[in-house]
């Protein structure tokens, strides 16, 4: 069963719908012959008429060819009809251009559309960035599906500050090494560079994509959540920036302000409220708002999964080596 879309006189697109409620809608007069649709497969818009036959309107409407143009000054001959005493009466009559006014009007809008289209095929966003649809509901993102992103966005955000740390303290090291030696000053020099540079990496990761089209990380986007600002638009970069600081005062509460997502209204963090920001499904504030899924999903069970079995193992792992160490110590 195709989808097909339309669109109405205020250039606005509407669909995904089966063919037969387009064809009904034809039928109770809310668009005409002339209104734009398109459906899979086809390569661009086309009016209504073009698809009368494949939507079975002809039966219900049939397309007649407009009649050949009279010479406007020539009245058509006049009716005639037939008194009750056999005398031929005339009756006067208004030519009628009717059904010739109809095609020079669907010609005039096949040109109108032809060099411009309202839309490209549906499968391109209407939703532009900055745009937002307000009106529909809004599934605000719990805490369990807060943390399975930043799992992942640890992870990426962490490799990516290492590698760069590493390459800053090898040369400055090797710098170091070549002005007369390492010392503990030079040690901490090299802390303090690579620690700024690793906290100024990690903040532009987080603000970069959080003010970007998609308004998710790379774990966000993983999970279906983004970062908007109350009013659904998207974040700027500074304030994306500032809430990457945010969120280090949200850890230093002993995370209380990461579990406030939890609890509070609209699942608001202590960042969040910090920066003036919410987390929501990646389907809110469009116009699919139907789309949006308040239960957990599977990447998220999954991503949760992986990291519970991981962080198990860790456990065991220090447990073992904390009794190797013990009973060393108790040997001698």
């Amino acid at each position: 069963m195709s989808n097909w879309y339309y669109a109405d006189r205020d250039r606005q697109r509407h669909g995904p719908m089966e063919g037969a409620v387009l064809a009904q809608l034809f039928r109770d007069g809310r668009i005409g012959l002339d209104a734009l649709v398109w459906r899979d497969g086809m390569p661009d818009w086309q009016p209504l008429s073009q698809m009368s036959g494949e939507l079975g309107l002809l039966a219900d409407a049939p397309v007649t060819p407009p009649p050949a143009p009279a010479d406007p000054a020539l009245p058509e001959a006049p009716a005639t009809a037939t008194a009750d005493d056999g005398r031929a009466v005339f009756t006067a009559r208004e030519p009628s251009y009717q059904a010739q006014r109809e095609a020079e009007a669907f010609t005039a809008t096949r040109t109108s559309t032809a060099d411009y289209s309202p839309y490209s095929a549906p499968s391109a966003a209407l939703i532009g960035h900055g745009q937002v649809v307000l009106g529909g509901e809004v599934v605000y993102a719990g805490f369990w599906k807060r943390v399975a992103a930043y799992m992942i966005d640890s992870i990426i955000a962490g490799l990516a500050c290492g590698i760069v740390g590493a390459i800053i303290g090898g040369v400055m090291g090797a710098g170091f090494g070549l002005s007369g030696g390492l010392g503990s000053g030079s040690y901490i020099a090299i802390q303090a560079v690579t620690q700024v540079v690793s906290l100024i990496l990690g903040a532009s990761y987080f603000a970069y994509f959080h003010a970007s089209s998609s308004q998710a990380t790379p774990g966000k986007m993983a999970v279906g959540i983004k970062v908007v600002a109350p009013n659904g638009e998207s974040i700027s970069f500074m304030r994306g920036f500032g809430r990457y600081f945010a969120m280090i005062v949200s850890s230093l509460t002993l995370c209380i302000g990461f579990a406030m997502a939890g609890f509070t209204e609209r699942k608001r963090a202590l960042h969040d409220m910090i920066s003036g920001t919410l987390v929501v499904d990646r389907w809110a504030f469009t116009d699919q708002p139907e789309r949006q899924r308040p239960e957990l999903g599977g990447v998220t069970i999954a991503i949760l999964a992986i990291f519970g079995v991981l962080m198990l193992l860790a456990l065991v792992v220090a447990g073992i080596a904390i009794a190797a160490v013990a009973s060393r110590g108790f040997g001698s």
